[in-house]
């Protein structure tokens, strides 16, 4: 049997993934606020039903949401996600998706003079490590900025805004990896609003 705490994990990060509220969650399903915020803290045992609903409301099915974590998982190269952003830079998420992880591995792709925009901050007690492959990549945290160049790497806390940018003539190729403690908020996105700008 799945653990109450587990359960209360998996259904807080899909919902967070989806960027719904608890309310946008609860009116789906068709439950109370108050039941589906203990079922996420792991304070209330969910029935057969509810645990239906909820899952419904998700789009996954019960079986998904009562499953067993894996003590191992393997994300094969053709089932890695490549996400192609406007302005001609992408981002391949490595790591398997695993629930109650809040770890991603993510390799991207700049083009020459691209700025894709600023990250919100995360919460407190997030941290992300960053590695260049080949190329230039402008990294910036709250006021600081810094240039690295391929082979250099870096660590920050991520509960601050920052951003990646290329300055450079040729493309640059890094690597994030990222331990987050939450997603962020509603209503953000990966990228600042404006998206990606081509650097002077």
């Amino acid at each position: 049997m799945i653990a109450l705490a587990t359960l209360g994990s998996r259904i807080q990060e899909l919902r967070l993934a989806q960027s719904l509220t608890l309310q946008d969650l609860a009116d789906r399903a068709g439950v109370s606020v108050s039941m589906l915020s203990s079922v996420e803290r792991g304070r209330k045992a969910p029935t057969v039903t509810v645990v239906g609903r909820i899952a419904e409301g998700l789009g996954v099915t019960a079986a998904h949401l009562l499953a067993e974590p894996e003590h191992l998982s393997v994300r094969r190269a053709a089932e890695q996600e490549v996400v192609e952003e406007p302005g001609g830079w992408s981002r391949t998420i490595l790591t398997p998706v695993v629930a109650g992880v809040n770890f991603e591995w993510i390799r991207s792709v700049l083009p020459p003079h691209c700025d894709v925009g600023e990250y919100p901050a995360y919460a407190t007690g997030s941290h992300e490590y960053v590695f260049v492959e080949s190329g230039t990549l402008r990294l910036t945290v709250g006021e600081t900025t810094v240039h690295l160049e391929a082979g250099d790497s870096a660590y920050f806390a991520a509960d601050a805004v920052h951003a990646y940018a290329n300055p450079g003539r040729t493309a640059c190729t890094y690597y994030v990896a990222a331990l987050i403690m939450r997603p962020r908020s509603r209503g953000t996105a990966a990228r600042s609003p404006q998206g990606p700008v081509a650097l002077d």
